[in-house]
């Protein structure tokens, strides 16, 4: 099965906090999407398709996430693993459906990516690495995501009109996209939502 080698019966060891595991990620972000988008722009959507399958693999497939978060892994087993995720990534993004699907060779600046990664011990911050790519794509093509949390979910008038309200904002004006969903979510210091006032992270 894929991976199976690699990933082996080890509990998931808890890595750096969400602030200092995404300064060192940033690094790695800023450094793919320079020698991707140094290539070309089409170059810089392939790699931020083939990216985001490795996200949604992460977080669906028990396997591959328990394979990114084993600090226990040799480098024999790292890079198994490695060639097993590129075999599905290459079959994900291939052109075309069913057996005869044409595969497509995984770009070498995300095979370059996940290998560095690997060799330095950080296969762990993966999905930090991809979120912060994601975030300068979306800086490059203009767009400005925005996730509003809340206690309870939010009305669409609501949305509405906050999005209105986004639109004439110098960053609303700035972007050519504008994206907002709502995230319900407790924290102490959250109430239920009022129609006057809400909570509002930017993710930039």
């Amino acid at each position: 099965m894929l991976l199976t080698a690699a990933t082996r019966s080890v509990a998931t060891t808890p890595g750096l906090g969400r602030r200092a595991a995404s300064a060192i990620a940033l690094k790695y972000s800023k450094a793919a999407y320079g020698a991707a988008l140094a290539k070309s722009p089409q170059v810089l959507n392939k790699v931020h398709s083939e990216l985001t399958t490795v996200s949604n693999s992460i977080r669906d497939i028990p396997e591959i996430n328990a394979f990114v978060h084993n600090p226990t892994l040799s480098a024999k087993d790292r890079t198994t693993g490695l060639s097993s995720l590129f075999t599905k990534l290459e079959a994900t993004t291939g052109v075309g459906l069913g057996a005869g699907a044409k595969k497509e060779p995984v770009s070498d600046i995300t095979k370059n990516l996940l290998s560095v990664l690997s060799e330095n011990g950080r296969l762990g911050e993966t999905q930090s690495v991809i979120e912060g790519f994601n975030e300068l794509v979306a800086q490059y093509r203009g767009e400005l995501s925005v996730v509003v949390t809340s206690a309870a979910p939010l009305p669409r008038d609501i949305l509405a009109r906050l999005e209105t309200s986004l639109k004439q904002s110098q960053a609303g004006q700035r972007a050519k996209v504008l994206k907002i969903s709502n995230k319900v979510g407790f924290h102490k210091q959250l109430i239920p939502i009022a129609f006057s006032w809400f909570m509002l992270y930017s993710v930039l």
